[in-house]
Order: structure tokens, then C-alpha cells, then sequence
């Protein structure tokens, strides 16, 4: 085939990568599993975190904003000269049902907010379930539906009935109806601590994934909620879901520098969880390393063996005039075209991998058990990686053979 077209050192290159095929496609498969290695896991890592995420935060929001809490405040004495007062305790006043201040206000404040995707206003409290003689302690959730469903997409997890709430209506969890012996279209009375009750029809049933929520959550009007705990007009708190879920405490806190609540964000209330996804995250990182290393050895062996076999070769190019730099670049192009090739095959390897993975490891209702993100961004950054991984493993043995003496070299 006719390189004559090509650059000096690419021709040069690109024959000693043919003289030496075996060396080449033992390289080049070391560097197709490396890669291939580096695909599968960052695919599977960022399936699996977003799968985690997704499940833990479809149940709550990213961010709670809640009244302030209330604090002993410890009074001077009346008479500056009595002397100092010691206190051996002092204890907290009792925390009761809090209301968040001008809230309305607050929401417009915070939809002001790039950073904020959805706020939703719910007022919450106990109350007693009961139907027939059977009866349960419940935790009220009064919600606007149309802005609750978008954080914790209610939605999609009724089981049977609707989640529409309108009027009188009640969506309860899989183990309270169990609990109470109630389905669709039957009565629940929900009594408050101080004796006002109210009558709701069951308009669905949810399963959220945890048997303690099936079990305590009812989902009600935000209006009659009010009107059962007798916070008309009021709310307890405050969903918050936020554009990048990773910076939920960095919002939190940057909230709570302009309103008079407390912020607590998914990070700062499932700490051990987000502590679990930033060890699969350095996890990852370290993986990467680690083959990407194990590539450049392999890329750095087998070019100083080609330095050693071709001594004889670089001692004429360079007798004939080849320059220092020439020899330089063409053992770096090695590297390279090296890496290149190897990346390119182990993002095709891995990709089927993935494929194969995806379409064996199913759950029992037949979707996947992990949903796999391949995106462009995994596929230059590998490609990018096993580049300057091959280019940078071709810099000791390319300057070895940049400084190779031609009478030395050709008399070897």
C-alpha cells in the first residue's frame, strides 16, 4: 500500500508496528480489556448510583425545610448584684407542632432560585386511622397533588386505584389497608389527639417500598389536612427537590443564611447512604487508575523490546540523516496509534459486555436490574485515556531511542 502521502514518522511508525504483529496484538488486546474494564465498571458504577439515588429519593425530598426549633433561653437575674445563678440542668422546652412563617413568601423566594427544581407545601401530624374496630396510628401528609407528585412521584407507585385526591378523598399504603381491612371506595375515620375527626374515602392504594411507610403514610388534601390538625391556612414543612441532587447541603445551608428554618438535605439525613456512593465513586477512580496504569507498563515493555530489537534500524535512519526529534516522534506515534487502537476495541468490548449483562441480570416483572447509562462523555474520555496512556508510556522509550548513537547502534 502506497503511505507516500503520510508524514515521515507515520510511515516509519506504522512499519515497525506491522514487522513486529504479535508484539502489536498482544498489546493491543491487553489494551482492549484494560479498556474494556474501564467502560463495564464506570457504566455499572453510574447505573448502580443512579439506581440507588433514584430508589432512595423516590420516596422523599431532596431538601426538608422545617420551623425553627424551639430553645431554652437562659434569663439574667433581676438584680445585676445578687450574684451569679448556677443552673445544673437545663433542659429543652417540649418541640410542639411548629408552623413555618409567611410560607408563601418563601416559596416565591425559593422558585427565584436556579438551583430549584420543584417546592411543594405540606402540613403533616398523628392521627388515628380507624375502620370498624380495627385501628392504627398514621402520620398525615397534606399535600398539593399536582406539586407533590413531582418529588416523590406518588404516582407511579399506586397499586390500585387512583392518585387523584379531591374532596374527601384518601390514598393510603399496601400494609395499612391490609392493616385496617379497607380497599377502594371504603371509609377511614381519621381522629386527631384533641378529638376532631373526619371521614375519607380510600381513592388508591400505594406501595412505597418500605413497610414502616405503607404502614404510617396517608395522603390527604393539604386543605383538609389543615382542617384536621386546625392549622388553617399553615403548613409544617416545606418539600424542596433541587436541579443537582449532589448539591442538596450546599443549598440547604445556603437557604437557611436567608429564611428562619431549619434545612435538612438527603445528604445530611442518609448519611451513611451518601457516605456508600462516594466510596463506589473513589471506588471507581481507583479502578481506573489502577488498569490504566497496568496499560502503560504494557505499552512501556513492549516499546523498549522494539528499541532494543530495532537498535540497528534507528543507528541507519539516523546515519542517513533522520533527526533526533523524527525518532523521538516516531516511537511516541507508536504509543499513541497503540493506545488509540486499544481503546476503540475495548469500548466496543465493553459495550457488548454491557448489552449482554443488561439483557441477562433482569428483575421478575422483566426490566432491567440496573438501568445502564452509556453516554458519549464515557467514550471520548476513554478514548482520551487510552491515548495519552500510550503516549505517555512511548516517552522512556522513545527518548532511549532518540539518544541512541548511530556508530554504537549500527555496530551492535
Amino acid at each position: 500500500m502506497n503511505h507516500s502521502w503520510l508524514p515521515f514518522e507515520w510511515i516509519v511508525a506504522m512499519r515497525f508496528l506491522r514487522q513486529g504483529r504479535l508484539q502489536t496484538l498482544f498489546i493491543l488486546a491487553g489494551i482492549a480489556i484494560g479498556v474494556a474494564v474501564i467502560v463495564f465498571m464506570s457504566a455499572m458504577l453510574t447505573g448502580l448510583r443512579a439506581n440507588f439515588i433514584r430508589r432512595v429519593l423516590s420516596a422523599q425530598a431532596h431538601i426538608q425545610l422545617l420551623p425553627p426549633l424551639a430553645i431554652t433561653r437562659i434569663q439574667d437575674p433581676a438584680d445585676p448584684r445578687a450574684g451569679p445563678v448556677h443552673l445544673a440542668v437545663v433542659q429543652a422546652p417540649p418541640q410542639r407542632r411548629q408552623h413555618i412563617d409567611q410560607w408563601q413568601s418563601l416559596v416565591n423566594e425559593l422558585k427565584a432560585l436556579p438551583q430549584i427544581r420543584t417546592v411543594s407545601p405540606v402540613a403533616s401530624g398523628s392521627a388515628l386511622a380507624i375502620r370498624g374496630d380495627a385501628s392504627a396510628g398514621v402520620t398525615l401528609i397534606g399535600v398539593v397533588p399536582d406539586q407533590h407528585w413531582r418529588i416523590i412521584h406518588l404516582d407511579e407507585k399506586i397499586v390500585r386505584g387512583h392518585a387523584e385526591l379531591t374532596g374527601g378523598d384518601l390514598l393510603i399504603g399496601t400494609d395499612l389497608a391490609s392493616d385496617l381491612g379497607v380497599d377502594i371506595a371504603d371509609k377511614v375515620r381519621l381522629q386527631v389527639a384533641e378529638g376532631f375527626a373526619l371521614v375519607f374515602t380510600v381513592r388508591g392504594i400505594f406501595d412505597l417500598g418500605n413497610r414502616g411507610a405503607n404502614k404510617q403514610s396517608v395522603f390527604l388534601t393539604l386543605k383538609n389536612a389543615q382542617a384536621l390538625l386546625h392549622i388553617a391556612g399553615a403548613v409544617t414543612s416545606l418539600e424542596v427537590n433541587v436541579e443537582d441532587v449532589d448539591q442538596a447541603q450546599i443549598i440547604a445551608e445556603t437557604i437557611t443564611q436567608f429564611a428562619n428554618v431549619q434545612a435538612n438535605s438527603w445528604i445530611k439525613t442518609s448519611a451513611q447512604f451518601f457516605t456508600a456512593i462516594q466510596a463506589q465513586t473513589t471506588a471507581n477512580v481507583a479502578i481506573r487508575f489502577f488498569v490504566g496504569l497496568a496499560v502503560a507498563l504494557g505499552i512501556a515493555s513492549v516499546l523498549v523490546v522494539s528499541v532494543v530489537q530495532r537498535s540497528r534500524e534507528i543507528g541507519i535512519l539516523r546515519a542517513m540523516g533522520i533527526s533526533r526529534a523524527q525518532v523521538l516522534r516516531v516511537f511516541l506515534l507508536q504509543g499513541a496509534l497503540l493506545g488509540l487502537g486499544g481503546s476503540i476495541l475495548g469500548c466496543l468490548i465493553g459495550t457488548g459486555a454491557l448489552l449482554l449483562w443488561q439483557s441477562l441480570m433482569r428483575n421478575p416483572d422483566g426490566t432491567p436490574m440496573v438501568q445502564l447509562f452509556l453516554n458519549t462523555t464515557l467514550f471520548l474520555s476513554t478514548f482520551a485515556l487510552g491515548s495519552l496512556t500510550g503516549l505517555g508510556a512511548a516517552v522512556t522509550p522513545a527518548i532511549r531511542a532518540a539518544r541512541l548513537d548511530p556508530a554504537t547502534a549500527i555496530r551492535a
